[in-house]
């Protein structure tokens, strides 16, 4: 009986280490650290103040890295949903159906779109932002102040692929 019960609480045990494997929480701020900001936006920034938390619509981690001497940024975010919220790719619909034109991107995540700095998508010029669903994850990054958008994209696709591979 004894040795029953102890089995079932090593099963019980390790089905719960699996789900929270699976479902692990991440930070943004520890997988694009500071240092690697600076590189990407291509100059210091200032010190970021992340913040991970949960709530009830799931897990969310975010950080903002600003430029010091020109208007350059990098907006992480990644909203790991929870049980009974908005599916992500549901998200990613609507975000996508809410103005403007979202060009999607093929070979990153499950499914991806990008908005670029244009009048019809609300956002200033030589901003593009960048949404990936992978399983039960939303990232978003923004990346401002870089006028080339084919180089924006593509910095912006190396750091979702980071930020994939701890999912």
């Amino acid at each position: 009986m004894r040795a029953g019960l102890c089995l079932a609480g090593l099963i019980v045990s390790l089905l719960t280490i699996s789900l929270l494997a699976a479902e692990k929480s991440i930070d943004v701020s520890a997988i694009v650290p500071k240092t690697e900001a600076e590189k990407i936006l291509g100059e210091p920034v200032r010190n970021p103040t992340p913040l991970n938390v949960n709530s009830k619509d799931g897990y969310y981690s975010k950080c903002n890295y600003y430029g010091t001497k020109s208007g350059r940024s990098l907006l992480l975010r990644v909203r790991q949903a929870g049980d009974g919220s908005v599916d992500p790719l549901t998200e990613l619909d609507q975000i996508a159906s809410s103005g403007g034109k979202m060009k999607v991107i093929e070979g990153v995540g499950d499914k991806a779109g990008m908005f670029s700095g244009a009048p019809e998508n609300g956002l200033p010029p030589n901003v593009i932002m960048l949404y990936v669903v992978k399983g039960r994850s939303l990232i978003t990054i923004g990346i401002g102040g870089i006028a080339d958008e084919a180089a924006a994209l593509e910095k912006a696709k190396q750091i979702a692929e980071k930020i994939l591979a701890q999912l």
